[in-house]
């Protein structure tokens, strides 16, 4: 076994893989980054490097630049994680070439299986089933039209090289092809470098089923199940689980022999994943092979007992694979999801910012997380805004999704925003307890996993109020004073009548006052013309117990002098925030008369010149900001006056991008 080994990579998987690696007696090397200088990789390696700037390209990219450390520090090997290098055949080869080992698969795996094109050749070759379409050399745009009508539509055109959703468009017509082409080109150069497209067939509400495989250098090739990934958003992962609920034994098992013949194609070594499509009629097709570790591979690991970053260094190291196929027993269920730092509301844009309150659940036989970040840490413009991944177990699936329900009503993250409350729905939706979701179906059926025009009912703003009013009167009644004194009480007393107080919150920018008068647990509230008599209230055990008109509730909920987090008896999530009584400044919103940058980002093209009459949301700009492109479209119509940014400038958050004639 390797006594030193360098982690290629930054936050959640370099923090997993060090956790593996002291488990084993091994001594880890970190690599970081200007923007990670005071990242937890960094903190938790044994030792840590800095290998370059902010921007990936700049470090984590730097193939030379971690070579160089791992040599100063005489690594014996380095751990690539998943992104990044974790694919990049050249970088395979320059360790090999320094002598030190790869851990992942040989470079021509990774080259044969890193096109999307030349890896559905190789699997025609071995007869692993393929979607019907194309994946040719010419990449010419009228050769691409021709084949995309002997295709038929609804098609998908995907890049050749890369994964994770980049640059994949759906066109379901011949007059959408040229546009549709261009974008997915442009987005595929940005992203991996490499514009060539495939087309294939369209699979109507298909499932997405993938299977982690293992083999080692003595030519033994091994499937450790299936991952389901079907409830996606735009092609990213939302959840993973296994087993999936879709598939019987008999089709299981054909999957995963078809999975073991496509690495045994490459003469695979080390842990990869083949993803398939599958059917609504349960006919499969094989999609790509991840030559790398994937996000999800915690629901593997908790349903088979297993640590596969152990298996990657013991089959680096040379060492056989520690089970032969029968010998692959699973228990339970696993499901994955994770916490990012987006906003669902504002179509999932990605956020960046301190982390002041970051409350997960506590780790135990039924809950794991693994995360990259802790309290007070900064989530960055330069990387993936993931804060933690959140995994469960249970012995079943219906179990397993109220243990995953349980863990996210626990999170709390308060900073940049987050898609908690996103999760929780998706954890309810009767399409994913029924496990009748399909690829597509989030982004057909968005909005019935958004806030939208919600509002909180008047019994939601008085258990956050109540709950509130029980805090301060504790803070109060712990301080040292005088009992006797009437200035010791929190009940806003006053001479000639009972005192009222005003509880003032505020959610998603919108602020509630509710009057207050009472103490002890005991309080008349009333917001609007609507009142509401409250006794006996108590704060215990992150609830709420009172009597509200009589009706006696427990909310679950958790508050402190500056926030008041319930879920209301739906499930729902509200995160109020505490704001002062009688000091209250509206925030200066802007009109309609300019478009602003909603965060950092490059701005990849131009779409309108000034003097151009536009429609309302009619495209003006493109942006690309933390590794996906953001339409920037027109907030009235008009006439543009002014356009503030060009093509490949980086501008700011805030920035004027457009602005409109009065």
């Amino acid at each position: 076994m390797f006594k030193r080994v360098l982690i290629a990579n930054r936050g959640e998987i370099a923090c997993r893989v060090i956790r593996t690696c002291r488990r084993l007696g091994i001594h880890t090397i970190a690599v970081y980054s200007e923007a990670d200088r005071d990242a937890q990789h960094v903190r938790l390696a044994d030792e840590a490097w800095p290998i370059g700037g902010p921007r990936p390209a700049d470090s984590y990219l730097r193939g030379d630049a971690i070579l160089a450390v791992a040599k100063k520090t005489g690594a014996q090997a380095i751990h690539p994680g998943y992104g990044f290098l974790s694919e990049n055949t050249g970088f395979a080869r320059a360790c090999t070439d320094a002598g030190i080992t790869f851990i992942g698969p040989k470079p021509e795996s990774i080259e044969a299986m890193g096109s999307k094109a030349e890896a559905k050749a190789l699997m025609q070759k071995h007869a692993v089933p393929l979607v019907p379409g194309y994946h040719g050399e010419n990449q010419d745009a009228a050769l691409l039209a021709e084949q995309a009508g002997k295709t038929g539509f609804p098609l998908m055109l995907k890049p050749a090289a890369g994964g994770g959703g980049k640059g994949m468009r759906i066109v379901r017509g011949a007059d959408e092809f040229a546009q549709a082409l261009a974008s997915a080109q442009r987005e595929a150069t940005s992203s991996f470098g490499d514009a060539r497209m495939i087309l294939e067939r369209y699979v109507e509400h298909p499932r997405h089923i993938e299977f982690q495989i293992f083999g080692d250098t003595q030519g033994h090739v091994i499937h450790l199940n299936e991952r389901e990934c079907s409830s996606q958003r735009r092609y990213q992962k939302v959840l993973e689980e296994t087993p999936s609920p879709f598939l019987d034994a008999a089709r299981r098992k054909s999957m995963g022999a078809a999975a073991v013949a496509a690495a045994r194609a490459v003469d695979y070594v080390g842990a990869g994943t083949i993803e398939f499509i599958v059917a609504q009629d349960g006919e499969f097709f094989f999609m790509e092979m991840n030559t790398r570790l994937q996000v999800e591979h915690p629901v593997t690991e908790m349903t088979l007992g297993l640590d596969l970053v152990e298996w990657q260094l013991r089959i680096a190291a040379g060492e056989p694979l520690p089970l032969r196929q029968d010998q692959v027993q699973a228990h339970g269920h696993a499901i994955e999801v994770r916490l990012y730092a987006e906003d669902p509301d504002q179509n999932f844009l990605p956020g960046s910012g301190k982390l002041r309150t970051l409350r997960l659940p506590p780790p135990s036989a039924h809950v794991r997380l693994d995360g990259g970040v802790v309290e007070g840490d900064t989530v960055t413009i330069f990387y993936d805004p993931m804060i933690a991944k959140l995994i469960v177990w249970d012995v079943h699936r219906v179990q397993a999704l109220q243990r995953l329900r349980e863990a996210l009503a626990a999170s709390e993250i308060v900073g940049p925003k987050s898609n908690i409350g996103f999760l929780e729905r998706l954890a309810r939706h009767p399409a994913v307890v029924e496990g009748r979701i399909d690829t597509s179906y989030l982004d057909r059926h968005l909005d019935e996993f958004l806030v939208g025009e919600a509002q909180p009912t008047d019994g939601v703003l008085f258990a956050a109020a109540t709950a509130a009013l029980v805090h301060d009167e504790s803070r109060v009644a712990s301080a040292p004073s005088d009992p006797c004194s009437p200035w010791a009480r929190a009940d806003a007393w006053r001479i000639g009548h009972p005192g009222k107080r005003i509880v003032a919150l505020t959610w998603r920018e919108q602020r509630f006052e509710i009057e207050a008068r009472g103490n002890t647990a005991n309080y008349l509230l009333r917001h609007g013309e609507v009142d509401c008599e409250v006794a006996g209230a108590r704060l215990h055990d992150d609830s709420l117990s009172a009597r509200f008109d009589g009706e006696a509730r427990r909310v679950p909920l958790r508050t402190d002098a500056a926030h008041v987090l319930l879920h209301d008896a739906d499930g729902q999530r509200y995160s109020f925030a505490r704001a002062a009584a009688f000091a209250w400044e509206l925030t200066a919103t802007v009109g309609g008369n300019q478009l602003i940058a909603p965060m950092p980002g490059r701005i990849v093209l131009v779409k309108a010149t000034p003097g151009d009459n536009v429609e309302q949301g009619q495209e003006l700009l493109v942006m690309e900001a933390m590794k996906m492109e953001l339409a920037l479209k027109a907030p009235r119509a008009g006439t543009i006056e002014s356009i503030s940014a060009t093509q490949g400038e980086f501008v700011e958050a805030d920035a004027v991008l457009v602005r409109f004639a009065e």
